[in-house]
């Protein structure tokens, strides 16, 4: 049988941290950054864990147990 391959698009927007936990980057910061506040884009800008209900679908796409 073939090794499982990872999905190539999750492996570059997910990272996985010495506890077991998925970190991700926030969405809605690439363009478009005029009409959105100073704060907003502050808070974009920080890296959060992935929510519970999608932990399970992206462990499957990084090939995690």
């Amino acid at each position: 049988m073939s090794k499982q391959k990872t999905k190539s698009s999750a492996k570059k927007r997910f990272k996985v941290t010495g506890t077991g936990k998925i970190k991700r980057k926030h969405a809605f910061k690439n363009h478009i950054l005029t009409k959105k506040s100073k704060k907003r884009k502050l808070k974009l800008t920080h890296s959060t864990l992935v929510s519970d209900s999608d932990l399970g679908s992206i462990k499957k796409q990084l090939r995690l147990k």
